[in-house]
């Protein structure tokens, strides 16, 4: 049984190894809201209606219908990204302390009656549903843990603390007095989150071991990151088989004639293709879209762009009166990459890990959550450049993607060739190894 949380950045690659599981011989279950059933008949496996979370977000964030209270939490985060990381980062924090687990006697309650209907061998559960997380070592289930990006989302290491990245890129380095603020904040999260855990574990299931830390609450029979195994990161924890799978992405769909058409055209105005994306949510940021556009139009090098700008769509329409240009509310990112010569993103583990399948290098532009250390890693590895989204300038945009074409598209087949052996293929193996076919004890 995989459940995922109601996030298409967290359901499709969920999905993904739902069905490098089904094709191992694993019977699955692919339990979300009703909105992602899609995704379970597209992986083959049977779907089952679970929601875990009110917040939910079905590919462009703005589009999503939810809740007064979730849209003004949007709002306000968007606003924090145009003050920038530390702030971005605090806002997160006060959001998560505001809403640390949301109905978790609810959640407990429909897992346990799903468990007792369907008696999986097994769950795999997204590290960031800390609802469904408690609610099965609470039912001393056996469960795998998936995680969705940074493997520093599951802190281990001394003084790592969750929503605090372990390290920065050198674009975004924060003010001494900023980042003491935020672990501050970070660690009281992490005392309250905590005992938030302890009183529910008292209350629910007393036989249920104590949590030293909630954040860091993961299997203690495996973890699977969908992240590369980089040499430099922080010690996991240890006791766990630690499997990383470099990334989630499933068999490559060719383009629709539509988008061959588009590339084709591009192709015919231009020497180099860009891609241009910056995630379910921060694609609402299109004065960073404008700029970046409005940077690869200029440069040396003829380029073409291809946009995605969700419902932001509109206020772009003037960019694409080029026929350099193509604006779009979605693109097929992954049919994509292949055929395009660098892109431009968000720093999301999705982009970063796709960009690294595909031997695409990347100019990043973290501003939130675990995106701060996915660009530090990918300066580190060589394999993108990093500037801050909001001191940006069109000039810089252009200099950055002749650099990459330079210094950095030359060394990406390496990575490529290496993530190709790995995927979702290999951690479905390594979790059928590492979780067997034993039986759910209480």
């Amino acid at each position: 049984m995989i459940i995922s949380p109601p996030f298409f950045s967290h359901a499709r690659p969920l999905s993904v190894l739902a069905a490098a599981l089904r094709a191992r011989g694993a019977d699955v279950h692919f339990a979300c809201s009703p909105a992602f059933a899609d995704l379970a008949e597209r992986a083959g496996v049977r779907f089952v209606p679970l929601t875990v979370t009110r917040n939910a977000n079905t590919g462009v964030a703005e589009a999503t219908e939810q809740a007064a209270s979730e849209a003004a939490r949007l709002h306000e985060f968007l606003d924090a990204t145009r003050r920038g990381a530390v702030d971005t980062l605090m806002t997160q924090a006060r959001h998560r302390r505001a809403d640390m687990l949301s109905a978790p006697h609810t959640v407990f309650e429909e897992l346990r009656a799903l468990h007792e209907r369907l008696r999986p061998d097994w769950y795999v559960v997204d590290q960031l549903s800390y609802a469904v997380t408690l609610a099965l070592h609470c039912l001393r289930v056996r469960y795998a843990t998936y995680c969705p990006g940074h493997p520093t989302y599951i802190p281990g290491a001394e003084g790592q603390w969750f929503g605090v990245p372990y390290d920065w890129p050198s674009a975004l380095q924060p003010a001494a007095r900023e980042l003491a603020e935020l672990i501050t904040v970070a660690q009281d999260n992490d005392s309250s989150f905590t005992a938030l855990f302890d009183e529910f574990i008292h209350a629910t299931a007393p036989e249920a071991p104590r949590v030293d830390r909630a954040f860091a609450l993961a299997s203690p029979l495996s973890v699977v990151y969908a992240y590369p195994r980089l040499p430099w990161l922080p010690v996991p924890p240890e006791g766990q088989r630690h499997v990383y799978a470099g990334h989630m992405t499933g068999p490559l769909e060719p383009l629709d004639e539509v988008w061959t058409g588009r590339l084709r055209r591009l192709r015919a105005t231009a020497d180099r293709v860009v891609l241009v994306a910056l995630g379910t949510f921060l694609g609402a940021r299109d004065d960073v879209l404008r700029t970046v556009v409005q940077g690869a139009l200029q440069g040396p090098v003829t380029t073409a762009v291809v946009v995605a700008a969700g419902r932001r769509t509109a206020c772009l329409a003037d960019l694409a009166e080029d026929d350099r240009v193509v604006v779009a509310g979605s693109v097929p990112q992954q049919a994509l990459l292949p055929h395009v010569d660098a892109m431009v993103h968000h720093g999301g583990n999705n982009s970063f890990t796709e960009c690294l399948r595909f031997g695409v290098a990347a100019l990043i532009l973290p501003f939130s959550s675990d995106q701060f250390a996915i660009a530090r890693d990918a300066e580190r590895a060589g394999v993108g450049i990093v500037r801050d989204p909001n001191r940006l300038s069109a000039r810089e945009v252009g200099s950055a993607l002749d650099a990459l074409q330079r210094t950095v598209r030359p060394g990406m087949a390496r990575w490529s060739a290496a993530l190709a052996a790995r995927g979702p293929g290999h951690a479905a193996a390594q979790l059928l190894v590492s979780m067997g076919k034993a039986t759910v004890s209480r």
